[in-house]
């Protein structure tokens, strides 16, 4: 059935549907387009329509080959919604779902392409915020790039900050996808254009090893392993190749690449890569399917579990959208709680209770440790007292030497003056005490 939106497009039938809301088949003026229809609640927010066109500019002068344009937005009554550019295709996360992973070329052929569209809208301030396999389009219609690979767009730019209403992100709210988050995002900074790099650096990862790096589990188990955990190595993954993901999984968002130096640094490596079979990368172990959280992970467990026990749900993946079965893209796009004040002093105290319970031993070598630090402290605070004191003691008999030394000079000339005078008037000038 078809339905008007604004007074200019008319959509026809729903191609997919996220966490913001659906993407339908629609017609324009100038032809075929696909219009995200953001969800009733988005629309009813005020403060989020203001930002909405307050974006429009932005959005939609964002033109580049390898991003799904944004034609038009639209504000009408009820309807939000986001006019783009229709790919004839499908997204990347459906086409890793049913043929598995990529060979080497085709995953790095994939990502420059979308490189080379996050450094067009890093260029003009935009950060996407939200790079996914769901937000990459394939493009099946155009000739396809090397070993094969079609050419990829990114989708979906603003979304993330749109969504993000100052009304709906306190201190207190994570915004983004489990999976891809860089950790200065967990760490409570503003999301800058390096946070791009390091989720598309995990889409890479994950389209040649078929999962994510730190992914699997519990959220805050994820999120955890963003911060602290060092990113593991796929095996068989040529060394060059590999020096570039891990860069740009640095836990430093300064030690990443750019997005125009990223794509340039990938398809340097495409004529190394050509006929390189798929990795056969070993799957990751199955954990239990649930498992029971400490009381420092509970901040972290989903709303629906409510009081008391809280278990983790283990898998591959964390389907994050509270909904009866999953979408068609697997959007997981989601707003995550930052522990509080009284969380935060049960992480001490549970920290407290470990150390406890660890073995007279451990203690005892731990207390050592302690001492030493506090030895070497104490010695190297007696180190520098006694360097300063030296240093004083020298620029002091510097001065000196040099006050003797002013002084004898100044004398020689008063006595070669007061050779024609009585002997007395010189000895009252003091120069014959010094």
């Amino acid at each position: 059935m078809a339905r008007k939106i604004g007074s200019r497009y008319t959509v026809h039938q729903v191609i997919g549907r996220g966490s913001a809301g659906t993407v339908w088949l629609g017609e324009g003026p100038d032809g075929p387009v696909a219009v995200k229809l953001l969800r009733e609640d988005l629309a009813s927010d005020q403060v989020l329509v203001g930002r909405f066109v307050q974006e429009r500019a932005a959005l939609t002068s964002l033109d580049h080959p390898r991003v799904v344009g944004v034609r038009d937005m639209v504000v009408d009554g009820d309807d939000l919604a986001l006019v783009m550019e229709l790919v004839q295709g499908t997204d990347l996360r459906s086409r890793l779902e049913r043929e598995g992973v990529f060979t080497p070329q085709a995953a790095v052929s994939v990502i420059a392409d979308v490189a080379d569209g996050l450094a067009a809208a890093h260029a003009a301030g935009i950060v996407h915020r939200d790079v996914k396999p769901e937000n990459v389009m394939l493009d099946l219609v155009s000739p396809p790039g090397p070993g094969g690979a079609p050419r990829a767009k990114l989708t979906d730019f603003g979304i993330a900050r749109l969504v993000d209403a100052p009304r709906r992100t306190r201190a207190t709210r994570i915004i983004g996808t489990p999976d891809y988050l860089a950790p200065e995002i967990i760490e409570g900074l503003e999301p800058r254009a390096a946070v791009d790099i390091y989720a598309l650096a995990t889409v890479l990862y994950e389209l040649l090893a078929g999962f994510t790096p730190f992914g699997g589990g519990h959220t805050g188990a994820v999120l955890r392993r963003h911060v602290t955990e060092s990113v593991p190595p796929v095996p068989g993954l040529p060394d060059d190749l590999w020096r570039i993901i891990a860069g740009c999984l640095a836990k430093a968002p300064a030690s990443r690449l750019r997005a125009a130096e990223l794509a340039d640094r990938l398809r340097e490596q495409l004529p190394a890569l050509a006929g390189l079979p798929p990795l056969a990368v070993p799957a990751q172990g199955k954990a239990p399917a649930e498992e029971v959280l400490s009381p420092g992970e509970a901040v972290y467990a989903e709303a629906e579990t409510g009081t008391g026990v809280h278990r983790r749900r283990r898998g591959p993946a964390v389907p994050l959208v509270p909904v009866p079965s999953p979408d068609s893209t697997r959007d997981t796009h989601t707003s995550l709680r930052r522990p509080s004040p009284q969380e935060l002093a049960s992480y001490a105290a549970e920290s407290q209770a470990q150390r406890a319970a660890a073995p007279v031993g451990h203690r005892k070598g731990r207390k050592a440790l302690v001492r030493r630090r506090r030895m070497l402290a104490v010695l190297l605070a007696v180190v520098l007292l006694v360097a300063g004191a030296a240093a004083a003691y020298a620029a002091f008999a510097a001065d000196h030497r040099g006050a003797r030394r002013a002084a004898a000079a100044g004398c020689g000339a008063v006595s070669s003056g007061l050779a024609q005078f009585p002997a007395p008037l010189g000895a009252a000038t003091g120069c014959l005490r010094i």
